[in-house]
């Protein structure tokens, strides 16, 4: 027998969940029921009769206290959690809590003005059978945000600001006296002032105008302002780094250990316009090795207190955009004065060891010294030096498109140092690290930044080279400091997400490959035979990105937890002070405990950490919009042709599809299938078309052309074509 709906049933319980509402926000305060009619526009007698039932069934309950006759107050309790917004994208979100088992689903009713990201107060609602948790707003207590990029609408007397985040489920509205001197279709950065209790939108000012939708500038810009992140310097900050003393002096080259009689060089991409690490080289009498890894002594020209500290701070990292790099310091620091260029002296802060022939540590030294480089190479001369193990190199090529004679002791130097970064590596992967040697996109620009051809990045000897000795140094120097148990700067990285391991098995099992979920430790070795596997076939970046969602994200903590990734029990950043905050901390304290100094203020610290993490998280996503920005741009130019992709995701409303040749990626909505009706079946991760039986599945090769470039949004939709047996 099919049950009724008890609309009674339903209209009490939105009553008491309104009374709840407005005495929750109002929390120490008493009301008697005419002041709650009040509030809720009740004025008829049979409604606050009703009022009063509500309170008596309430208090029954132990929702409310009566503090005195006929008042009444908000008595908190276990189902009401503090957490934070989950948009879904579909207007429904999730409050996500440490306080509870479980996140707590919110439809879109029961919202009440909480947007993506803000901390709220919510009534968690008694759990029913087969039922997830759900949840209400009854309180925002902070906003996460109250700035956010649009395109602006105007109208006679008002305005409106709409989103291309999907998480955004409201546009904004705007008085006509706040457009400053916006037109309609222009990307505008928006503040949220106001979300009066009736209006169905917040209402807004807008602070900057970034130009024409769609433009180059204009959308670069947006991704900028979206995610709060600058544009450029102010002229005080600017003008502090320029009045620097960036001479190298004698009183201060005094006070350090002096390398510059050592072979020293850079290896950077071929682009790079700052060399924060160098590498000197020298063989010992005992035949063992002296490596010395140099980094830029960025501490000594940003000083504690500094307007120039605060700026670097507040960045906390360079963003790496496709066209552009918007640094954490100013030109005369990160390409200059802090830039190990070649033939100029440098105050640098080195991890010196001393290695034998098995690549074991011997000897080690830190502190600050004055370097310089012989020599600039490109990874491409590197690998072309290990590729070819010639000792003279007539015909190289160097990054200025001139001849570069290099040396046969560099030569010598990047083979030895290939050599036993090689059996440093392999001894990381015996540990359990993994080896994520991900596939990066890279654009060809013309002169007016607009992408003109797709190419693809992939790690070789010579990266392995510079990357090993970093992770060296980044881990001696966190161990020296943690096994004195003082306050330290680590990059820490958590075990990998169970459950996303058995979604990550049920998707590779269709491509043949399988993990071993027993133990820590067979879970790195058959990840890394994974990855192995798939390298350099159709399913690899698939299986590449699902494998890296699995990972727990890494961050920057004072409680160490060692890197999981990297099978070290200590890990810092250390080699990267120009364009990262953190290894600038790390030089000072490492410093600062060389002199002696006792442990520093954790908590202070942790602050800086937490502060770091988040800025970091804000530019990868930049990062990747830039990216996705560009894919579309490069696209909107291909609509009549057809490509060739992967099916990387399937959903109920359709197929996302990556094109083999550039890694774009886009949708293929379910309507536009119209060989047959396709349906989607989860178990499969599958659409089946009902009359003919056909199979669409993760990791299927289809065929499929452009049907619409959206910049704005940075999303492609693709038309079906075929499927590719």
């Amino acid at each position: 027998m099919t049950k009724r709906f008890n609309h009674k049933k339903k209209k009490q319980f939105d009553f008491s969940n309104k009374i709840l509402k407005y005495l929750g926000k109002n929390g120490s305060k008493s009301y008697n029921y005419k002041q709650i009619a009040s509030h809720l526009e009740i004025t008829d007698t049979q409604g606050r009769n009703e009022i009063i039932k509500e309170l008596k069934y309430l208090l029954s309950k132990n929702l409310i206290e009566e503090t005195e006759l006929g008042k009444y107050r908000f008595v908190p309790k276990a189902n009401y959690v503090e957490g934070r917004i989950d948009m879904t994208g579909r207007k429904t979100a999730y409050l996500v809590s440490e306080e509870l088992e479980e996140d707590a689903f919110i439809p879109t009713n029961n919202l009440n003005k909480a947007l993506d990201g803000d901390l709220v107060k919510a009534y968690i609602y008694n759990k029913r059978k087969g039922k997830k948790v759900e949840a209400e707003v009854v309180e925002i207590l902070e906003r996460h945000r109250t700035q956010f990029v649009g395109v602006i609408e105007i109208h006679k007397n008002f305005a409106f600001v709409s989103t291309a985040d999907p998480k955004m489920y409201t546009d904004i509205f705007i008085p006509k006296e706040r457009v400053l001197e916006a037109q309609s279709g222009d990307v505008v950065l928006v503040e949220m002032e106001d979300w009066p209790e009736k209006a169905d939108s917040p209402f807004g000012r807008v602070i900057k105008i970034l130009g024409k939708q769609g433009e180059h500038n204009t959308e670069i810009h947006a991704i900028l302002a979206e995610y709060g992140l600058p544009v450029e310097f102010p002229k005080e900050v600017e003008d502090f780094a320029n009045h620097l003393d960036t001479s190298i002096n004698e009183v201060e080259v005094a006070k350090r250990r002096d390398m510059r009689d050592i072979l020293t060089f850079t290896i950077d991409p071929k682009d790079a316009k700052d060399f924060d690490d160098a590498l000197s080289f020298q063989v010992l009498e005992n035949g063992n090795y002296e490596i010395g890894i140099h980094i830029a002594d960025v501490s000594h020209y940003v000083q504690e207190g500094t307007l120039l500290d605060a700026e670097a701070y507040n960045r906390a990292t360079s963003v790496y955009l496709v066209d552009r790099t918007v640094p954490m310091l100013p030109e005369v620091l990160s390409n200059f004065a802090c830039s190990l260029r070649p033939n100029e002296d440098k105050f640098t802060f080195s991890g010196v060891f001393e290695l034998n022939k098995k690549a074991e540590i011997v000897n080690q030294w830190f502190g600050r010294t004055v370097t310089h480089s012989n020599q600039r190479m490109a990874y491409e001369e590197a690998q072309y030096i290990i590729e070819t193990s010639d000792h003279f190199i007539p015909d190289m090529i160097s990054i200025t498109g001139e001849k570069q004679e290099v040396s046969k002791e560099i030569v010598q130097a990047v083979l030895k140092l290939n050599e036993l970064a090689t059996i440093l590596r392999g001894k990381r992967m015996s540990n359990g690290a993994i080896s994520f040697d991900k596939i990066e996109v890279k654009f060809n620009l013309n002169e007016n930044s607009e992408p003109v051809g797709v190419f693809f990045k992939e790690a070789k000897a010579a990266n392995h080279l510079i990357e090993e000795f970093m992770l060296l140094t980044n881990r001696k120097v966190s161990e020296f400091i943690g096994k004195q148990k003082k306050t330290f700067v680590y990059r820490i990285h958590d075990e990998p997400d169970q459950d996303r391991l058995f979604g990550l098995q049920s998707v590779i099992s269709r491509f043949g490959h399988s993990l071993n979920l027993k133990s820590k430790e067979t879970i790195s070795k058959s990840l890394n035979q994974l990855l192995k596997d798939v390298h350099g076939r159709k399913e690899q970046n698939l299986v590449d990105t699902l494998a890296i969602r699995c990972m727990s994200k890494a961050s920057y903590s004072t409680h160490n937890i060692g890197h999981y990734g990297l099978a070290f029990d200590y890990y810092s950043h250390f080699t990267s002070p120009i364009r990262r905050y953190p290894d600038i901390m790390a030089h000072r304290l490492l410093q600062y405990y060389l002199d002696g100094g006792n442990s520093v203020n954790v908590e202070e610290f942790e602050i800086k950490c937490n502060h770091c993490s988040s800025m970091e998280s804000l530019a990868a996503n930049a990062e990747r919009d830039s990216i996705k920005y560009m894919q579309v741009k490069y696209m909107q130019d291909h609509q009549d042709q057809a490509f060739v992709g992967v099916i990387s995701g399937v959903t109920e409303w359709g197929i996302y599809v990556e094109i083999l040749d550039n890694k774009c990626e886009g949708m293929v909505r379910v309507r536009d299938i119209r060989e047959d009706y396709y349906v989607y079946d989860e178990k499969q991760y599958a659409m089946v078309g009902q009359a003919t039986g056909n199979v669409l599945q993760l990791g299927d090769t289809v065929e499929v052309s452009v049907k619409n470039a959206d910049l704005v949004k940075k999303q492609l939709d693709f038309n079906y074509l075929q499927k590719i047996y």
